[in-house]
């Protein structure tokens, strides 16, 4: 992004297109930051205008990059310190799922899911938090999901990438914290977006539920979160946050039971 004199800090939001990911752009815009903002298709070139309508003051760039892909990934990182300024927040938000029986789902599917939801955040969380550290200062936020707490029948590789990605970021808090950098996690529940059909879920009972919460609340509470330094925060209503309680303390074996009652393939019916 190129340098100009400015009092705004800069971040970065991948998967910024639609749902979340856009709602987290446009907190970060009315939060008083300039912005980069990322996805793989071709709507992310509209967002600039988007978040003009929520704060005229912020600086929006954006790019169009596979980050699926390490050149994608490099892309980005050059595209935002092309001017030289300071990256003080990173969302590392991009991700993808593949519902179904993993019997049956294809590889290459899975494996793109593991190359975005997996590759891509450690390897944009090593470009960041270096250069972050090196200045002793910066903020990552990691998308994480109700799916990392719990078994995941029928959108196992999914679930298991969200887990990875949990991990990694409360590791990285008590590393980067001694460096003074801050890092938060969020896990959204089911949210009204693009995830269910983009993951092949359109059929399971889990997209048809009336459950699911708003994109707009679960960035905002990521935001203020991340603001505030937090650990982690499980997003959303009431509903989704007592799911959450409710994971930590339940045995592994229902709570598969009853999350695949929800993924399975044709559940809606």
């Amino acid at each position: 992004m190129s340098s100009v004199e400015t009092s705004r800090p800069f971040a970065v939001v991948t998967g910024a297109s639609s749902g979340i990911g856009l709602e987290l752009a446009k907190r970060f815009a009315a939060g008083g930051y300039d912005l980069l903002v990322a996805a793989e298709d071709e709507r992310i070139t509209g967002v600039p205008d988007q978040l003009a309508e929520v704060e005229a003051a912020a600086r929006v760039e954006a790019v169009r990059v596979d980050l699926a892909t390490a050149a994608g990934v490099e892309q980005l990182w050059a595209a935002a310190t092309a001017g030289g300024r300071a990256v003080d927040a990173v969302a590392i938000h991009a991700g993808v799922g593949a519902g179904g029986e993993f019997v049956e789902n294809d590889l290459e599917d899975e494996l793109r899911v593991i190359d975005l939801n997996v590759v891509s955040s450690v390897h944009l969380a090593k470009l960041a938090a270096r250069a972050m550290a090196a200045r002793g200062e910066g903020r990552l936020l990691f998308t994480s999901s109700l799916a990392a707490r719990v078994p995941a029948p029928y959108q196992a590789v999914y679930g298991a990438t969200k887990a990875f990605v949990q991990s990694l970021a409360q590791s990285l808090r008590q590393e980067l914290g001694q460096r003074g950098v801050s890092v938060t996690a969020f896990l959204p529940g089911p949210t009204d977006t693009e995830f269910f059909e983009r993951a092949g879920m359109e059929d399971t009972k889990m997209a048809h539920t009336s459950a699911k919460d708003d994109p707009a609340t679960v960035a905002e509470q990521a935001f203020e979160a991340l603001q505030k330094g937090r650990d982690h925060v499980v997003t959303g209503s009431l509903g989704t946050k007592l799911q959450g309680a409710a994971a930590n303390l339940s045995p592994n074996a229902p709570l598969a039971k009853g999350q695949g009652k929800l993924a399975e393939p044709g559940s809606a019916d």
